[in-house]
């Protein structure tokens, strides 16, 4: 993609929409032709940056987990744990059956 703009054309735009099932307009078709052409320029340019010296990295900013250590505590009951379900049957949710 280097070497100048980089264009996007209608019939490509219109090609993804046929693959995506999506109906698009022609005003949109237009749109999305710009607008990804735009992306692509500037991913040229990003791409002329020298990052040779860069280091790579999977965070922007340094993440630490922050995790407590586990502890045995008492359970809910299943009167507890179901005092919010809509319908229960018996200690158990019940729900819709899936299959018939």
């Amino acid at each position: 993609m280097t070497g100048g703009p980089s264009r996007i054309d209608r019939a490509t735009v219109e090609y993804v929409g046929r693959l995506s099932r999506v109906d698009l307009s022609q005003e949109e078709i237009e749109l999305f032709s710009a607008q990804l052409s735009a992306i692509l320029d500037y991913i040229d340019k990003l791409n002329e940056l020298d990052t040779s010296e860069v280091a790579p990295l999977a965070q922007a900013v340094e993440v630490v987990n922050v995790l407590r250590e586990d502890e045995v505590r008492e359970s809910l009951g299943a009167g507890e744990a179901l005092s919010n379900a809509p319908a229960r049957t018996g200690d158990f949710y019940k729900v819709p059956a899936v299959l018939e």
